[in-house]
């Protein structure tokens, strides 16, 4: 259940985006408030600052590329999600490497609230957190697990906070690798393990994605393969490899990953995030492990 307090600022100047992301963010029973351009937006962080933000591109006064940047520059903490009315692909792509939590295309809000509380779910376990980043120098977790979901989100919120903890990216940019790695578990469990194609949800109706998912959680040999997590993180790089037991693939046929065509299709959009927010991506021969390696960025990067 939502907590009525977490509270949502949506900036978009179209009428009818704006009542859509309002109808779907109330009945999920968020705190919601409604802005029409990028300026009031900002004052309104400055006065009431919200748990996270979603923004369209095309507002009035400052553009929603212009308030990710200004939110990224003074309140690292506070996730932006990228959800327009229209526009490009590679408006969305360079909007994601400034500081964007994520996009939601505009075919496909219904998205909106799982993919919100993901991001939010990074984010909270992130300001409960307690570090002791002056004194660490290295730190080594490994986990196993079943083809379970709810898992993901404080998985994610670990591998975060190892991030963060050697310092090698600002909170936003933390956020940013959660995302990969959230994208990352997720293909392990459902297109690795359970065997379930991106294909599926191509379409109008994504029903048949999830309940096949949830069918194969049940059945042989799906609910017996395990996804596998390896971390190891210093100082000056952390080496993140998970490992599913699946079939695989042959990573020689993948398109281009770095095509910003994917952000509006469920095929190949997590590896889109995955190499837009980690230094260097790695498959192995048969595709069923991916090892992300991300490195300290200097102070002027």
């Amino acid at each position: 259940m939502v907590d009525s307090q977490t509270t949502v600022i949506v900036a978009e100047n179209s009428e009818t985006q704006s009542e859509l992301c309002r109808s779907l963010l109330e009945k999920a029973g968020y705190h919601v408030l409604m802005v029409s351009n990028g300026s009031e937006a900002l004052g309104m962080i400055r006065t009431n600052a919200p748990d996270i933000v979603i923004t369209g591109f095309n507002l009035p006064e400052m553009t929603g590329i212009e308030l990710l940047e200004a939110i990224h520059a003074d309140f690292p903490c506070i996730p932006v999600i990228l959800a327009p009315c229209v526009g490009s692909e590679e408006i969305a792509a360079d909007a994601m490497l400034k500081g964007a939590a994520s996009y939601v295309p505009p075919q496909s809000l219904k998205n909106l609230i799982p993919i919100m509380k993901r991001v939010l779910a990074g984010s909270y376990a992130d300001r409960a957190s307690a570090q002791l980043s002056a004194y660490a120098i290295r730190s080594e977790v490994q986990f196993m697990l079943p083809n379970e979901g709810s898992l993901v989100a404080p998985l994610v919120a670990q591998i975060k906070s190892l991030v963060e903890r050697f310092n090698l990216r600002d909170s936003s940019g933390a956020m940013r690798v959660a995302m990969a790695v959230d994208e990352a578990l997720q293909n392990a469990i459902l297109h690795g393990n359970l065997e379930v194609s991106s294909l599926l949800r191509e379409g109008e109706d994504t029903h048949a994605y999830y309940k096949l998912a949830s069918e194969r959680r049940l059945q042989s040999p799906f609910k017996n393969r395990q996804v596998y997590l390896h971390a190891v993180a210093s100082r000056d790089v952390v080496e993140i490899t998970i490992r599913d037991e699946g079939p695989g693939f042959d990573p020689t046929k993948i398109p281009n990953p770095t095509d910003p065509a994917y952000l509006d299709r469920p095929c190949g959009r997590g590896l889109w995030l995955i190499h837009a927010f980690i230094d260097e991506v790695r498959h192995n021969a048969t595709g069923n492990e991916i090892t992300m390696i991300l490195r300290k960025q200097s102070e002027t990067a």
